[in-house]
């Protein structure tokens, strides 16, 4: 019942899945943009004649005849130049060098800058400051004395002339790169598939370079055009060679005899201008393709560990046969602040969770229990200092007892395969870029080692089993085109797609509804009685806590003030913050107020 209703909720939506309708794709809207349909069929044209010169051209660009510097004629069709060679075949074999050199210029600058962006932007620390140094220095340099000084050394060589100007040219593309990473990093929906096991190359290339293409698109065409011009600046300038039959030397040609036949300077300009103004235009096309696309998108069981999956480092002690699940001792987390001094957010923190069980970690904002379990999942910021304590995962640290940070190559093997998560914002952490069905099947794919086609049955099988009604239909759907309470179905059916066994849910209720929240919470408290798995519930509300954890730990300013027995802690609170949180959830109301003492003062029956 409670699925149905959400369903019917998400098709009563006005962008819900019921009504969705199917839209074109990037290059459907491209083709609907007049300006990306006519610069692709200029560019078009321009590329098909540069490959099909020889074919097409009517006489040899090279061949000098007596007829200098003549109008159109049938013979020659835009004339000819000051040798007495035609001008429309140099015209069409010029187009090859001028965009070889535009290509040249482009893809150098995308390979050093697009891939030292990324880096730089998503891990920062030294490489981005010394990326950053080398490309200061490379935008100090006067690029037209750099590469004047290059065609002195090495001769009118253009090829080699358009890679030192494409280096020239990569801090653009890795200033913009650097940016757009640094902006989408901390999204919920990166963390969400960095704990889903995903390698940062994974990350890198699924999640953030679809955010950075739109600019880089606009970059590359502005290369793309500065490269055709600053070419045919050096050629116009006589720094090319001379009988090669390029654009650049057909306008030097044509602007010293510009008095005797003004139209052998006409042809080359258009041409350059032409070709300059297409790759503008098409980026732009593009980019608005491209940004329309994420923009729609915005608004609204196999063997438990394959042979395959990552261990442990053998370093960290055997797992002792008592152990639990999951386990943290005397956990100490602080942040640096100015002046030297040091925040504590969790102070001497313990607990444990064991499997078939569910933890509930209750606070008020501000209390330290997500830090406590961002800690376990080991997503603290890089500042964060753990100064005390330690974490275990079925008896083995996941701390590094030498800088007291998070071992992240423990973690490794841990995060989506034995470690889940399932957070708080259903929307942010679902990347608007893809399917829902996409985002289900690549962690199974690499985690699980399963082929596509069985990721795909599985992921059908989670949806319907988190109570999905058309599990179909919301595989192709994208993150916009459901509703919220499905949203939160998703990530739990992705949370246990690789099979885990602990999942931490930071607040997996605190967006939805009262209805679907309890429609949520029961869909998770079936899966842990299914599957086994241990649960760390974090939440504020004390209501969660009574309907699906079987023991509770409160967190008053980063301590653990009271823990035990969800039952017992209800009845019978020993310490006054705990009465206050009961107090504040249940004096008023009358299905619960039996629990209150008949004085009202914060006592327990």
């Amino acid at each position: 019942m409670s699925a149905v209703v959400d369903d019917v909720s998400a098709q009563a939506e006005p962008g819900g899945l019921g009504g969705a309708v199917k839209r074109p794709g990037v290059a459907g809207r491209l083709f609907r943009n007049p300006m990306g349909t006519a610069s692709v069929l200029l560019l078009a044209v321009i590329v098909l004649s540069a490959v099909l010169a020889g074919v097409l051209a009517p006489h040899d660009p090279a061949r000098a005849t007596d007829n200098v510097l003549t109008g159109p004629t049938a013979l020659n069709l835009l004339g000819t130049d000051s040798n007495g060679r035609d001008i429309l075949s140099r015209l069409l074999f010029g187009a090859r060098g001028t965009l070889m050199s535009a290509a040249i210029a482009a893809v150098v600058a995308i390979l050093i800058g697009l891939p030292a962006g990324l880096l730089a932007g998503y891990y920062g620390k030294w490489f981005d400051g010394l990326s950053s140094w080398a490309t200061n220095i490379l935008m100090a340099l006067p690029g037209m004395i750099v590469l004047l000084a290059v065609r002195a050394a090495v001769g009118p060589n253009i090829y080699l002339t358009m890679v030192i100007f494409g280096v020239l040219m990569s801090p653009g593309f890795f200033r913009l790169v650097r940016t757009a990473t640094q902006s989408v990093r901390n999204e919920l929906y990166v963390d969400a598939a960095r704990v889903a096991g995903l390698s940062d190359l994974s990350i890198m290339g699924r999640h953030i370079l679809g955010v950075v293409r739109a600019p880089v698109i606009i970059q590359a065409a502005m290369v793309s055009g500065i490269a055709i011009s600053f070419q045919s600046s050096l050629e116009f300038l006589g720094l090319g060679d001379p009988s090669a039959a390029t654009w650049g030397v057909m306008v030097n040609d044509g602007f010293r005899n510009i008095y005797r036949q003004p139209l052998a300077l006409l042809w080359p300009t258009l041409a350059i201008s032409l070709t300059i103004g297409s790759f503008v235009l098409l980026a732009n096309a593009l980019r608005d393709a491209l940004e329309d696309h994420v923009n729609v998108k915005e608004k609204t069981s196999a063997s438990r560990r394959p042979a395959t999956v990552a261990a442990v480092p053998a370093t960290v002690a055997a797992e002792p046969v008592d152990a639990h699940l999951c386990e943290v001792r005397d956990l100490r987390i602080e942040y640096p602040q100015p002046g030297g001094e040091r925040k504590t957010v969790v102070d001497g923190a313990s607990w444990y969770v064991d499997r078939d069980e569910v933890l509930g970690i209750v606070g008020e904002s501000g209390s330290g229990k997500s830090q406590t379990a961002f800690a376990v999942l080991g997503l603290l910021p890089d500042n964060a200092l753990v100064t005390s304590g330690q974490i275990l995962f079925e008896g083995k640290r996941t701390i590094d007892t030498a800088s007291r940070r998070i071992d992240q190559s423990a973690l490794t093997g841990l995060r989506g395969r034995r470690i889940s998560y399932i957070p708080q914002e259903p929307m942010s952490n679902l990347d608007p870029s893809f399917t829902i069905g996409s985002q289900l099947v690549r962690p199974m794919t690499r985690i699980l080692g399963i082929s596509k086609s069985e990721a795909v049955t599985k992921a059908l099988d989670l949806l319907s089993a988190v109570g999905i009604p058309n599990p179909k239909r919301t595989f192709s759907a994208y993150p916009h085109q459901v509703s919220g309470g499905m949203a939160q179905r998703v990530l739990i059916a992705g949370a246990i797609s690789c099979d885990p066994d602990l999942i931490i849910a930071d607040e997996p209720t605190t967006a939805l509804d009262v209805t679907v929240q309890a429609e949520v919470l029961d869909v998770i408290r079936d899966l842990q009685t299914e599957l086994h798995q241990g649960i760390i519930l974090v939440t504020h509300n004390f209501g969660v806590v009574a309907d699906i954890c079987d023991r509770v730990a409160v967190m008053q300013n980063g301590r653990i003030v009271e823990q035990g027995d969800v039952r017992t802690i209800l009845r019978h609170p020993a310490h006054e913050y705990t009465q206050m949180l009961l107090q504040s959830m249940l004096v008023g109301k009358p299905p619960l107020t039996r629990l209150m003492s008949d004085s009202a003062t914060g006592g327990m029956k």
